[in-house]
């Protein structure tokens, strides 16, 4: 037999150390005990009937998160990417017109997908910092006849809140499906799946839920069901296929289940813990709180002197706030700044925002006056201490 080439890694004989930090960037945000604890309970088996009725807990939240009463209700393996290409990947197939939002990057991001799966793609583009008016979006759809569109409601690289009446309406006019990202604003602020017409929506749990990452809600109307099922070609991805989620989930009114994947059982624990925290609380309750410590922030940034990236009030995500990066400094020293010196993480910009912006997510638990008073001096403190060019 041959000996091993590789010894064990000494970097692995020593215990793990992961200390704690304010995370009050764009996510992931902190987990509250309650919901690390729920993890930690002992791993059964994926296929157990104890999971499919923690599962079936989940749907339930989910539904009631989303306000929908839609049937195709469930968890994604995975991070929001996840639900994202889950969303894609099963309602288009090559060839299909696809309509993309670009507000920010998740734009982007949706648009990369739908092409690499040989859909033909168009995008209609906002102003930085702003969104897209009906008109132009009924513009672009009257054009291109897509049969999807994708919309990000909070667009967590620009820090802007899209606004969503309407465009759901629309969509059905022109025999489009309407693909909504929540990642960054559900629970946050309003949003009524059913009510607003929206096809397919999807979020991640590391957000306003303060769940790790890892799992990724979404749920598809009849509508979007009648276009999955009735496809001419499987979707590109045996992971994401919904005929097996749904079996998984119990969504299809079959009798038994069949093993597609093994299902993130922790995961799911935290997530149904996560999602029962919202219940306790109320969600329009936790609306109202979002809006008022967001307003709270906003108030107290331009009382330094520092400007809001979105201009209009009604158009800033409270989740996420965008600060203009200020005039003179590195905006890298003052992240790194604030961490060495407060324990705390707030985040530059991303894709189209890089360099413009720094992110600063109170989500969930994280949203409360007592943080924006924290992130407000850790600022104040940064701005007095880093390097100004005077140039």
């Amino acid at each position: 037999m041959p000996s091993l080439s590789v010894p064990p890694p000494k970097c692995l004989q020593k215990p793990l150390v992961v200390p704690h930090h304010h995370m009050f960037g764009p996510g992931p945000s902190n987990v509250p005990p309650r919901i690390l604890e729920a993890g930690a309970n002992p791993v059964i088996g994926h296929m157990h009937p104890e999971i499919f009725e923690i599962m079936s807990d989940i749907k339930s939240g989910i539904q009631y998160m989303f306000q929908t009463q839609n049937k195709m209700t469930l968890a994604v393996s995975g991070t929001g990417h996840t639900a994202m290409e889950c969303a894609i990947f099963n309602t288009v197939e090559p060839g299909d017109s696809v309509l993309a939002a670009v507000n920010g990057i998740w734009g982007e991001r949706a648009a990369e997908m739908a092409e690499r799966i040989g859909a033909k793609v168009n995008t209609i583009v906002a102003p930085p910092g702003g969104y897209l008016t009906n008109t132009d979006i009924e513009k672009a759809l009257s054009k291109h006849r897509p049969a999807l569109f994708f919309l990000a409601h909070g667009e967590s690289s620009t820090g802007v809140l899209h606004p969503l009446d309407g465009i759901g309406q629309l969509c059905h006019k022109y025999n489009c499906l309407f693909l909504v990202d929540s990642v960054a604003s559900i629970g946050g602020t309003p949003l009524y799946m059913d009510q607003q017409e929206i096809d397919i929506l999807y979020t991640g749990s590391q957000k306003v839920l303060n769940a790790p990452p890892g799992t990724a809600p979404i749920s598809f109307s009849e509508r979007a069901c009648q276009k999955v099922f009735n496809r001419r070609t499987k979707p590109v991805s045996f992971f994401l296929d919904l005929n097996w989620l749904a079996n998984y989930w119990g969504c299809d009114d079959k009798p038994t289940r069949v093993y597609h994947h093994t299902g993130p059982v922790t995961a799911f624990y935290s997530l149904r813990e996560s999602l029962a925290v919202l219940a306790e609380e109320g969600l329009e309750n936790s609306w109202e709180r979002h809006e008022t410590v967001a307003e709270y922030f906003h108030a107290g940034l331009e009382s330094m002197g520092l400007k809001l990236f979105v201009k209009e009030k009604q158009a800033r995500l409270p989740t996420v706030t965008t600060i203009v990066a200020p005039y003179g400094y590195d905006w890298k020293e003052i992240m790194s700044y604030i961490m060495k010196t407060h324990n705390l993480e707030i985040s530059g910009g991303l894709g189209p925002s890089v360099g413009l912006v720094l992110r600063v997510g109170l989500m969930g638990c994280n949203s409360s006056k007592a943080n924006v008073d924290m992130v407000l001096a850790a600022l104040r403190d940064a701005l007095k201490h880093c390097h100004r060019s005077k140039v």
